[in-house]
């Protein structure tokens, strides 16, 4: 395993100690951006990136356990989180959303970026920014048809 997915892995331990599911697991899966293509998750899930130059970064930290503390939010709004913390690694994703420094980009299922931000934000105020893109209003929508 890579130094930086270990460093990565020891600083969310304890995050995901306090934000597991029933069978002891992490409420949700973090993939390293270096082996992410955003094409894989095109209509079927609305990437969060999450950019920065190390993981030690404390933004980094602070956006990770921010995460962390409302992941039903996520997992309802078919957020996948993807981390990339090595720049000189020039991922796909690098080339592509072109951070620099600390940035998260969030992406709507059909690829589109919503919104860049270069400090860590709450996962309600990304809630709300998904809430309003067109598809999840259509989502909502069917949801009330179907339990209606």
């Amino acid at each position: 395993m890579p130094r930086t997915t270990l460093l990565i892995a020891a600083l969310l331990a304890p995050v995901f100690a306090m934000a597991q599911d029933g069978d002891g697991q992490p409420p949700f899966e973090v993939v390293d951006g270096r082996d992410a293509a955003l094409a894989d998750y095109l209509w079927l899930a609305r990437p969060l990136v999450v950019f920065a130059d190390a993981p030690a970064d404390p933004r980094f930290a602070e956006q990770m356990a921010l995460l962390a503390d409302q992941v039903q939010a996520l997992i309802d709004r078919d957020v996948v989180v993807i981390a990339d913390t090595e720049p000189g690694t020039l991922s796909g994703l690098r080339r592509e959303l072109r951070p620099r420094g600390f940035m998260i980009a969030l992406l709507a299922k059909d690829g589109s970026v919503v919104l860049r931000k270069p400090f860590p934000w709450d996962v309600r105020e990304i809630s709300r920014a998904i809430d309003k893109l067109p598809l999840r209003k259509q989502e909502l929508t069917q949801d009330r048809a179907v339990t209606d």
